[in-house]
């Protein structure tokens, strides 16, 4: 009974978020605002691929650094031995990722 209600009160939720969220495809609320003036240049400039991807992995290598700093921590906790093993196999994951990425050409800022 309770499942039932809350698979119906998702799909009401759902439907009612699409009758609210309607896009309308108004021309002039699609092109830029530029102090009234029409635009110079289009607003819409393709950006590097090449930057985005070393932004993305940047971003990767971030959240792996915050997922090291812990094991300082857990090599006084835990068994050596294991401390080890996972410690090791993490450092092998990230390695394998790099030789990958730079085997793709990924890394390579110049074609």
């Amino acid at each position: 009974m309770s499942i039932t209600m809350t698979m119906l009160l998702s799909l009401l939720l759902m439907k009612l978020c699409m009758i609210i969220s309607k896009k309308s495809n108004n021309h002039e609320k699609m092109t830029p605002f530029e102090c009234g003036f029409d635009p110079k240049s289009s607003s819409r400039t393709p950006f590097s691929m090449q930057f985005f991807m070393i932004a993305i992995i940047f971003l990767i290598f971030d959240v792996e650094i915050i997922i090291i700093m812990p094991t300082i921590k857990m090599m006084q906790m835990t068994n050596l031995k294991t401390w080890m093993f996972t410690s090791s196999m993490f450092i092998m994951i990230l390695i394998l990722g790099l030789y990958h990425e730079w085997k793709n050409g990924i890394l390579e800022w110049i074609n």
